[in-house]
């Protein structure tokens, strides 16, 4: 991957780049001349002369960068699971874990200048006093009950988000007490009584951003829509555009490495023929290729990584784990991707596992991945249902609406597993995945799907009185099948959204996977005109739009063929009851899409987190459909306060529903097929505009959607370690002091090193920023 990007345009410029989720799996992207901002000014706010009304809208804004003292924490239960491991499979399970934790603690780079030197200060502060101990620290140094659970809560927050920003929405959070008493507790831990002089100065390192909501800080983003760790903060769109263009030429020339390594070193390397760091002159401009970022880390990966193939339950798995370890050490994208194919090729193992800079949502170019790593543990009576899922799809998939030509030429069965997690370390814990993201590997040699059930049990459980926007005649429904629908929207979504269409492409030799004379565009009734050439990928064509977009697809086709009574047999569902999972299902996504209004800033009019969007969009498609389907008005909550009710004709669903979603999605299939960047962006821009002109007022819906959010659960994941020649499960409290005592003891065995490496990749990136 690339560390530094350097041009030249009559003043010099750097770019510095992390992997890319398609070719160049991520590469951070910096310019030389960054203007400094200050971080740290004034954010009086004069309310005197606020209405009432403007007050309460205030208010609601505000709400958004705190997270609520109230917020839920559950246990990612996989007591039992772990339990049927045998010896070896648990010691395989237990490096895969650690590697995955020390990866993930390159998301604290990847999302803020600040969160890496936070995450220390916390680190220090709770290794020496754990929560319970602390308490009577901060009531001493004058915080309130309530004032320290906020830090609680705030430091909760950062370790399962790995950083101030919410890794689903990208909206900043800060402490929810004043910075004053915070600073208080600091200067009162034993940690400062033991070090003041160390503490102070990572106090005055990360203190101004910690609390920082400028505009430019509330959220991530490129340019002047936030802040990013991927891009310096003078880089623009433009710049982004013309770094892809220069990756994209070095893909067509050779292979790319990317700058997250283990070395430094420009020249080649042992295990290497040539290397790809080095200076480069691209379109007049100047570009500087380095490695090594993240190197230390890399190192315990790797270190962790090579433990875990002495227990290998195969040649598939311990031949991944070299490519892997490979890739980390130098950089080397195809040594990922041809670990991935070793993954591909491991079905049905016990312990599942995939690390790597693996998703792209939140890079806002819409092409870097972050890091994670996760390991679990199969569950074999809901596998067996998605199996059936998977052996009934070569069925399902000529129901799609789009024509023979745009589907793959073959289908490449999955492994698709439904798994309790033991570890998912990263931003955020999904519900389901389909990976590898490698295009050129997922259309011809295949890929896989995981449905992670211990997160779904209990991520979306609900209770009657928190269950806002619907008539109270849905809601004990609601609840009933809530879970059992979205288990089979995973599974479609994942398998048959995700793992279906085909991409026309044009390889370097000029030869076509489709025949150009004989495939009709459905939508213009013409031969079609355009294409992916060998080095595009879909990332890299759709950029900005590219995840939402393909999220959308998948949601489209989850919703179109859970209408489909054999989906609903395969997962034991009849009758009345198999009408009751199709009504909730389709109820949730509209549902879903008024809440996707929380992730919506009118400021920058832009969207931070892609599944929402895509919900959203797909609400408004409903809307479009009339004849009474959905219906969506405000209304006033028995509190007094503004609220919404949505209504969906369940009779309407097979008939008005379907035709729409069937139009909509053939739309979305054929513009992603044939590479037709401006026709995509221009349907999708479409459905995605928030405004109060259309017949729904979106902007003062959001407000009421503000108003009445409810915080996304945060997740305790028990640790693994080694007793003799057994591997122990620790488990932690579902609770505040639970997730930070989970994180302090993670990393006990070497704290000091890790942290002081930590504040040295920080250091080292902050000319970036400043």
């Amino acid at each position: 991957m690339f560390r530094c990007v350097r041009w030249w345009k009559k003043v010099p410029t750097r770019m510095g780049f992390e992997p890319t989720r398609a070719e160049h799996n991520g590469l951070a992207v910096h310019r030389l001349n960054h203007s400094a901002t200050s971080s740290c000014r004034s954010m009086r706010r004069s309310q005197s002369s606020l209405s009432s009304v403007q007050a309460l809208r205030l208010k609601m804004v505000d709400s958004q960068y705190y997270l609520p003292n109230d917020i839920g924490i559950s246990k990612l239960d996989c007591v039992e699971a772990f339990r049927l491991l045998s010896p070896q499979e648990k010691m395989y399970a237990h490096y895969l874990s650690r590697a995955s934790w020390y990866g993930g603690l390159v998301v604290l780079l990847q999302t803020s200048p600040e969160s890496a030197n936070i995450f220390v200060l916390l680190q220090r502060i709770f290794r020496k006093q754990n929560p319970v101990q602390l308490e009577q620290v901060a009531v001493e140094a004058g915080l309130s009950s309530e004032e320290y659970m906020a830090f609680l809560v705030y430091a909760s927050g950062l370790y399962a988000n790995m950083g101030n920003y919410k890794s689903f929405g990208d909206t900043k959070f800060i402490p929810n007490l004043p910075k004053a008493k915070l600073k208080a507790l600091v200067w009162a831990s034993q940690a400062f009584q033991e070090q003041p002089a160390e503490m102070e100065v990572l106090w005055d390192s990360c203190s101004c951003l910690l609390y920082s909501l400028e505009d430019g800080q509330k959220q991530l983003g490129l340019g002047d829509k936030g802040i990013t760790t991927y891009f310096s903060g003078n880089c623009t769109l433009e710049d982004a555009e013309l770094a892809q263009r220069f990756l994209d030429s070095k893909v067509t020339q050779h292979k790319l490495t990317k700058p997250s390594s283990i070395y430094f070193t420009d020249c080649a390397v042992e295990g290497e023929c040539t290397s790809c760091c080095g200076t480069f002159i691209f379109e007049d401009k100047e570009f500087t290729v380095k490695r090594g970022d993240y190197a230390s880390l890399m190192e315990k990966v790797c270190y962790y990584l090579q433990q875990a193939q002495a227990y290998a339950a195969n040649d598939n798995q311990k031949k991944m784990l070299e490519e892997y370890s490979r890739s980390f050490t130098l950089g080397s994208v195809e040594a990922h991707k041809e670990g991935s194919r070793y993954w591909i090729k491991d079905k049905g193992p016990i312990v599942e596992s995939y690390i790597g800079f693996i998703e792209s949502y939140r890079d806002p170019f819409g092409s870097r991945g972050e890091f994670e790593g996760f390991v679990a543990v199969v569950n074999k009576a809901m596998s067996e249902r998605f199996a059936s899922l998977v052996s009934s799809a070569e069925v399902l998939l000529p129901e799609l609406p789009w024509p023979r030509e745009f589907e793959k030429d073959t289908f490449l069965k999955p492994d698709f597993t439904s798994l309790d997690v033991l570890t998912f370390a990263g931003s955020g814990i999904p519900a389901g995945i389909n990976i590898p993201n490698y295009d050129d590997i997922r259309q011809s040699e295949g890929f896989k799907n995981v449905s992670l059930g211990n997160v779904l049990a209990v991520a979306y459980a609900t209770q009657k009185e928190k269950l806002t926007f619907l008539q109270e005649e849905d809601k004990d429904l609601f609840i009933k099948w809530k879970g059992p629908s979205f288990e089979v929207q995973v599974g479609l979504h994942e398998l048959l959204g995700h793992g279906s269409g085909k991409l026309f492409v044009q390889d370097d030799k000029g030869k076509f996977n489709f025949d150009q004379s004989k495939v009709i565009n459905p939508e213009t009734g013409e031969p079609v005109s355009s294409w992916y050439r060998d080095s595009e990928t879909w990332d890299s064509k759709f950029t900005t739009i590219a995840s939402s977009y393909e999220e959308c697809r998948a949601e489209c086709v989850g919703l179109y063929l859970c209408l489909n009574k054999q989906v609903l047999s395969i997962f034991g569902h009849e009758g009345q009851d198999a009408e009751d999972v199709v009504y909730i299902n389709w109820l949730s996504m509209v549902r879903a899409g008024l809440l996707g209004l929380e992730f919506y800033t009118p400021e920058s009019k832009s969207w931070r987190q892609a599944h929402m969007q895509a919900r959203f969009v797909i609400l408004r498609v409903l809307l479009e459909a009339g004849e009474g389907l959905v219906g969506l008005e405000e209304v006033t909550g028995a509190d007094g306060k503004p609220d919404a009710r949505i209504t969906l004709d369940r009779s309407k669903i097979h008939t008005v529903g379907k035709n729409a979603i069937h139009r909509f999605l053939c739309k979305l299939q054929v513009c992603k097929s044939t590479a037709d960047v401006e026709g995509g962006r221009a349907l999708y821009d479409n459905y995605s505009a928030v405004s109060d002109s259309s017949a729904h007022n979106f902007l003062r819906l959001r407000e009421t959607v503000l108003l009445r959010k409810e915080a996304r659960k945060l997740f305790v994941q028990a640790n693994t370690r080694v007793s003799g020649d057994n591997v122990e499960l620790v488990e932690y409290e579902a609770n505040q002091a639970g997730l930070i005592n989970s994180f302090v003891e993670r990393f006990q065995d070497d704290a000091e090193q890790l942290e002081a490496d930590l504040l040295e990749m920080s250091k080292r990136d902050a000319p970036c920023w400043c």
